[in-house]
């Protein structure tokens, strides 16, 4: 017999402290530890942004949203449309928004964002060109000691690079708002066949918007943005919003 603490290769991975509910049962019974996982990385890869990637994690947002935890998303490629999100039932004022256009800017951000530890939830995307395997095992590292789930959004071609993030997926988009899960990566048997998922629908689709958040939403519906500096070593606040870092995520 083997002790309890022993992991068997054809029995599915359990964490420390149990996930949170990803909100879709079907998945949730694949993943370790029965929901999102905590305390290390996630890595979501799709071939561009847009391909239901945040309406998988509706969810848990709108969850940690109405407990009144931050979630953080660093540098995402556009602005997310705020009307879109709270029609989900997503409480905007929990939201934070950290600008880096710049690769070095935007890992360090994300590494400082891990040691704070007192985020609800880290959504971040990475530079493709510029991340290397050292990079993502330091991020591993960071985030062991968060108590809220990470996510690492991922270009396609990160699908053939080895990651030490313990939980690795491929995501599809499928016609009629549906979203292909395939599992590349987790602790537990590999799994042949994709996980196909109805995404939630809301009033109005989320759509991500380039222009800035002072001209695309409206005063009640804005989101707080920062923008992240390495060379000052803490984020500064933006000139448009007068926004700042809330006190625990501090550099």
């Amino acid at each position: 017999m083997f002790p309890a603490s022993v992991w068997r290769a054809h029995e599915l991975g359990q964490t420390q402290q149990p996930g949170l509910s990803s909100g879709f049962p079907r998945l949730d019974a694949e993943l370790p530890g029965s929901g999102w996982p905590t305390g290390m990385l996630t890595e979501l890869i799709a071939r561009e942004p847009g391909a239901g990637e945040l309406r998988l994690l509706v969810p848990l947002l709108r969850q940690l949203s109405r407990e009144r935890r931050i979630i953080v998303l660093l540098a995402p490629p556009h602005i997310p449309y705020a009307p879109a999100l709270s029609s989900f039932g997503i409480d905007l004022n929990q939201l934070l928004i950290v600008q880096a256009p710049q690769a070095a800017d935007r890992l360090w951000a994300v590494e400082q964002t891990l040691k704070s530890a007192s985020f609800g939830c880290l959504l971040a995307w990475l530079p493709q060109e510029r991340t290397r395997p050292e990079h993502l095992r330091r991020l591993q590292l960071a985030a062991q000691g968060t108590q809220g789930p990470v996510f690492l959004f991922r270009s396609l071609a990160a699908q053939f690079e080895s990651s030490p993030a313990p939980l690795r997926l491929l995501l599809l988009p499928k016609p009629e708002q549906r979203l292909s899960v395939q599992v590349l990566k987790r602790r537990g048997p590999v799994l042949a066949d994709p996980i196909t998922l109805d995404l939630p629908q809301p009033v109005a689709a989320i759509r991500l918007r380039a222009r800035p958040a002072a001209e695309a939403l409206a005063p009640r519906q804005s989101l707080h943005t920062i923008h992240a500096r390495q060379d000052t070593r803490r984020p500064v606040s933006s000139g448009a919003s007068g926004t700042v870092l809330p006190e625990p995520l501090r550099a």
